[in-house]
């Protein structure tokens, strides 16, 4: 059963926010449900939205879709920050997924409907309340 304690959080806050601090993002860190470990960024000086949404855009073309367009805040697949992100923005997404999963174990088999990972982790840049800011 996923489960975040308050030590658990404690442990991986210095090296997420060295991640931050490394890629002069600001952010906060914290637990939902204790299950999920939550990073939301807040402001920094990558165009996180810009760049996803030029990855939306070739996407479009590519495909002849009209598919809409980030404005203010969005929510990370971190299973698919790969082909949603490139560059920096790309580089800093994965390294902080990495920091959030130390630890983390995943031994769920779908295919039987069983899940057990130690803990869940979402990433959101910005929220609908707060968007977030880029600093330029």
């Amino acid at each position: 059963m996923a489960y975040v304690s308050k030590e658990l959080k404690a442990e991986l806050a210095p090296n997420i926010k060295a991640v931050l601090k490394k890629y002069n993002m600001k952010g906060t860190i914290s637990v939902r449900n204790m299950s999920t470990l939550v990073v939301t960024v807040r402001s920094g000086v990558l165009d996180i939205l810009g760049n996803a949404n030029e990855v939306i855009k070739l996407s479009n073309e590519r495909k002849g879709e009209d598919r809409w367009m980030l404005t203010d805040y969005d929510s990370v697949n971190p299973y698919n920050i790969d082909r949603c992100y490139t560059d920096e923005v790309k580089d800093f997404l994965l390294e902080l997924k990495d920091v959030m999963m130390v630890g983390n174990h995943n031994n769920s088999d779908v295919m039987t409907d069983y899940f057990d990972v130690g803990w869940y982790i979402d990433i959101n840049i910005g929220t609908y309340e707060k968007p977030y800011n880029l600093i330029k």
